[in-house]
């Protein structure tokens, strides 16, 4: 998002700036006295003023609502992922209740249990390679 914003901030800016250029070049080569001169360039000068404030004013505006919205965004997300990490710690209680508080992965089988008549009917059991 930020990068589709950047060519049209430069676009005013440069027309702000142009603007400014142009309305002082104007105004340096007319044709009047000094005094009226000097009154235009701060006539000028008040309204480049007048509007970049008013543009700064609207794009705090816009960066506290866009910050604003983030921070909801935020706390929606870690509400997401706490209820996600609530739900699993329930299920792995759950799994570990039904197997007896034993985890899983380990098994307590001895050696000539079903592990060895599964080893033994297993196509390659007993070949050498």
């Amino acid at each position: 998002m930020e990068e589709q914003e950047k060519p049209q901030c430069y676009f005013f800016m440069g027309l702000l700036i142009g603007g400014a250029l142009g309305a002082l070049a104007g105004i340096l080569f007319a044709a009047k006295s000094g005094k009226e001169l000097r009154f235009d360039i701060k006539g000028k000068v008040s309204e480049v003023v007048k509007d970049a404030e008013d543009i700064y004013a609207d794009s705090s505006t816009k960066a506290k609502a866009i910050f604003e919205e983030a921070k909801h965004q935020a706390k929606e997300l870690k509400k997401d992922a706490d209820r996600h990490l609530s739900e699993a710690r329930q299920k792995a209680n759950e799994i570990l209740a039904s197997t007896g508080g034993r985890s899983a992965c380990t098994s307590t089988r001895k050696k000539g249990d079903a592990g060895e008549a599964a080893e033994a009917s297993h196509p390659l059991a007993g070949s050498t390679v």
